[in-house]
C-alpha cells in the first residue's frame, strides 16, 4: 500500500471513530470529570485524570465503531448518515470489528495501568455497554436511557480509581447522567424521526411523541436537581450552584430551539449540550479551588 492510499485509508478510519466530530468525546468527558473531581473532593489524581482522559477518547471511538457496523444496513436509509465510512462501502465490515478489537485493547490496557483492580473488573459491564448499545434501537422504547449508562459508566470507575470502592453519590451521578443523556439524544432523534419512522428503529422521540419537548425539559430538571443534591451533600458553596444556574439558562435557551421541531435547530441544541456540561464542571472545579484557599 503506497502512502497515498494509506493516507486515505487512516482518514477513513479517523471519519469512521467520529475525530472528526468531537462532541461525542465531550458529552462522555464531562461526566467523567464530574466524577474525578468530586470523588476527590477537588484534588484528583494527575495520572487518573490524563488516563480517564484518553480511555474515553478510545471508549467512544471504538462506540462510534460497533455503533456503524451495527447500524450498517439502516444508515443508508438516513439522510445524515448514508455517506459514513462503513455504510458507503469504504470500510469493510471486517476492518470496523479489528479497529472496534483494537481500540478496546488499548482502552483496557489504560485501565491495567491504574492497578485498581475494582476499576479493571468495572471495565467489563464498560465494555458491554459500549457495545451492546447500538442493538438496543432494535427493541428498547428508549435507548437513549441506555446510552445514558454506557457514557456515565467512567463515573462509577472515576470512584473506584479515587477511594477504592463506589458509594452511592456514584450511583447518583450516573443517575444524573442518564438524565441529561435522554435529554440531549432526544433532541438528536428530533432529527432523523422521520426516518428511523420509515425503517423501524426506535428512539426516545419517537417513544415521547407531541410529548417530546416536555420529556427533554423534564429530564434536564432531574439532571440539575440530582447533581445539586450531591452539592448539597457535599457542602459545595455557591460556585457550583452558580454553575448549575448557568446550565439551567443554557438548557432553556434548547428550549428555545427545540420547541418549533425543525431539524437544525434540534441538532444544535443537541450540540450545544457540550456547554451544559461545562458549566457544570466550571462550577465544581472552581468551587473546591474557592474553598481550598479561600474556605
Amino acid at each position: 500500500m503506497n502512502w497515498l492510499a494509506l493516507r486515505e485509508k487512516l482518514d477513513l478510519y479517523e471519519k469512521l471513530m467520529r475525530l472528526d466530530k468531537p462532541i461525542g468525546i465531550l458529552l462522555l468527558l464531562w461526566p467523567t470529570l464530574w466524577a474525578l473531581w468530586l470523588s476527590a473532593l477537588g484534588r484528583p489524581d494527575w495520572q487518573v485524570v490524563w488516563i480517564f482522559i484518553l480511555g474515553t477518547v478510545l471508549m467512544r471511538s471504538a462506540g462510534c465503531v460497533i455503533n456503524d457496523y451495527a447500524d450498517r444496513d439502516f444508515d443508508r436509509h438516513v439522510e445524515r448518515t448514508r455517506e459514513r465510512p462503513l455504510t458507503a462501502g469504504r470500510v469493510t465490515t471486517r476492518e470496523a470489528l479489528m479497529l472496534f478489537a483494537v481500540l478496546s485493547l488499548l482502552a483496557f490496557a489504560l485501565v491495567v495501568a491504574l492497578g485498581n483492580r475494582l476499576v479493571i473488573w468495572l471495565s467489563v459491564p464498560a465494555l458491554f455497554l459500549a457495545g451492546s448499545y447500538p442493538f438496543t434501537k432494535r427493541f428498547f422504547a428508549i435507548p437513549q436511557a441506555y446510552l445514558g449508562i454506557a457514557f456515565g459508566f467512567g463515573i462509577p470507575m472515576a470512584y473506584a480509581a479515587h477511594l477504592g470502592e463506589v458509594p452511592a453519590e456514584a450511583w447518583w451521578l450516573l443517575l444524573a447522567n442518564i438524565f441529561w443523556a435522554v435529554a440531549y439524544d432526544t433532541e438528536y432523534a428530533m432529527v432523523d424521526r422521520a426516518d428511523d419512522l420509515k425503517i423501524g428503529i426506535k428512539t426516545s422521540a419517537i417513544t415521547f411523541g407531541r410529548f417530546d419537548v416536555a420529556a427533554v425539559m423534564a429530564c434536564y430538571a432531574a439532571t440539575l436537581a440530582i447533581i445539586g443534591g450531591i452539592g448539597w451533600c457535599l457542602h459545595l458553596g455557591p460556585a457550583f450552584y452558580a454553575g448549575l444556574l448557568v446550565a439551567a439558562g443554557i438548557m432553556g435557551v434548547h428550549y428555545t430551539w427545540i420547541r418549533g421541531r425543525e431539524r437544525m435547530p434540534c441538532f444544535r441544541a443537541f450540540l450545544h449540550n457540550n456547554w451544559v456540561g461545562l458549566a457544570i464542571f466550571v462550577g465544581i472545579a472552581v468551587d473546591f479551588l474557592l474553598d481550598r484557599y479561600f474556605g
